[in-house]
């Protein structure tokens, strides 16, 4: 599993024009689940994305969480995060997850981040989305899973 990471000051996703998440400060989560992944990715990254210290403190070091912060969680699923580009000119997909299994995973790893943070919004799943956000920093980073 594999979570791109936006801080950012405001973020909302659409669908067909309808907003279906937003938040104001907090983190931009794209989610793409590839074929090896279990409950145990899940588990892992929620706890990743919910403690990393990425958010200052008084002394504007990055020494805070979101759970310390209380600031809003967007997920947007993104099969794309697993997109090879090492041959040719078209990216593969071969290590993504099938609809089926990502969707669990996906609605598992939204359940278990809504079990743990207070405010949580998602974008819809194999939709095709509009995602606007402020990046705060900038403030980006990259998580899988497994090393």
């Amino acid at each position: 599993m594999r979570v791109v990471i936006q801080r950012v000051r405001e973020a909302r996703v659409e669908v067909d024009g309808e907003v279906t998440g937003a938040i104001g400060q907090g983190l931009v989560v794209l989610l793409g689940v590839a074929k090896s992944d279990s409950r145990k990715d899940v588990d892992y990254l929620v706890e990743k994305v919910a403690g990393l210290r990425i958010f200052p403190d008084e002394e504007g070091k990055m020494n805070r969480s979101l759970a310390d912060t209380g600031g809003g969680l967007l997920i947007v699923s993104q099969f794309t995060l697993y997109g090879d580009c090492r041959k040719g000119r078209r990216p593969s997909f071969d290590a993504a997850a099938d609809a089926g299994p990502a969707r669990a995973l996906y609605e598992e790893f939204v359940a278990a981040a809504r079990a743990r943070l207070a405010d949580v919004r998602t974008g819809v799943f194999q939709a095709r989305m509009a995602v606007h956000l402020v990046n705060d920093g900038p403030v980006t980073l990259v998580c899988d899973s497994v090393p």
